[in-house]
């Protein structure tokens, strides 16, 4: 048996550039990983046998089958086994389906650490980035942690000096948004420059100047999102109006993230947002925090 724990994010910054010749999007962004944690267990099974179940934040709408990127990444791995193995994966899920914070990439993170460890492949940090980064664009940093720029998909990842703790706010939604819809509703509308990643922001984590962070937040999904879905707005305004130091939509939604100047205001804001009809559910967390990890492990041996 292997738990591992993995963080959802947000973007404190996500440039979106032109469609590129692949069909994606050149992205710049600013990822941040927050204390919003599934954890998955990899529980030995028989040999070619693949199991999955979910219990926990959106389990009776996400698929339990080849659909689920935890799935796919066990497979993905099974492949580099020198002989047939087999997992039982259990998922207890706090990160929100479709809300913009990674969840599914996270799954798939924590899936390639534990069943790595599992089957004792011995596959290091740079060859399980090399598969994650064939899983999806996010994967790469849930395996990462900590805070750190994401280029070309997003999914080449390098570390940022960043100081200190960010406390943040999640308004998480009565709705999800498929990230595919907010892609077609920006290219519907935008005319995209370079994907570009503010160097102000960049030298205000590392001297941990979060009042500046604030200023600096950015996200060019934010409007299609609100398009898509226009009650985000108002949830954004409140938040604003309650003295955020800065606030955006997570990704491609709707997710509002709020950065607050420290947990007293973090939990101030909490209070007043949790009354907001709009709003499902409140989560205070902070960042940044480390990326899949292993918390505990029981492996047979003979």
């Amino acid at each position: 048996m292997v738990k591992v724990r993995v963080p959802g994010k947000v973007n404190l910054a996500l440039a979106v550039g032109p469609v590129r010749a692949d069909g994606y999007h050149e992205l710049g962004t600013v990822f941040q990983a927050v204390s919003l944690f599934d954890e998955l267990t990899a529980l030995p099974a028989a040999r070619g046998e693949f199991h999955l179940s979910l219990q926990g934040e959106g389990a009776d709408v996400l698929p339990a089958d080849e659909g689920n990127l935890a799935m796919r990444a066990a497979r993905l791995l099974a492949a580099h086994a020198t002989e047939e193995v087999g997992v039982a994966i259990q998922v207890r899920k706090r990160i929100p389906v479709a809300g913009g914070m990674a969840g599914g990439s996270a799954d798939a993170a924590a899936a390639l650490v534990a069943c790595n460890e599992l089957w004792q492949l011995g596959l290091s940090q740079p060859q399980l980035h090399d598969l994650a980064r064939q899983l999806g664009a996010d994967v790469p940093f849930l395996l990462h942690g900590g805070t750190a720029i994401g280029t070309d998909r997003g999914d080449r990842i390098e570390s940022v000096a960043a100081r200190g703790r960010c406390h943040w706010v999640l308004a998480l939604s009565h709705h999800g948004l498929a990230t595919p819809a907010v892609f077609r509703e920006f290219d519907r509308a935008a005319s995209p420059g370079p994907a570009v990643i503010s160097p102000e922001l960049l030298a205000a984590l590392e001297t941990g100047d979060v009042a500046r962070v604030g200023g600096l937040l950015r996200n060019d999904l934010q409007e299609p999102a609100i398009r898509l879905l226009p009650e985000l707005g108002e949830v954004l305004d409140e938040g604003r109006d309650a003295g955020a130091l800065g606030a955006l939509v997570s990704g491609s939604g709707p997710t509002a993230a709020f950065l607050c100047s420290d947990a007293d205001q973090a939990a101030a804001l909490g209070r007043r947002l949790v009354g907001i009809a709009e709003v499902r559910e409140v989560q205070i967390v902070h960042g940044p925090v480390p990326g899949a990890q292993i918390i505990a492990e029981e492996v047979a041996h003979g």
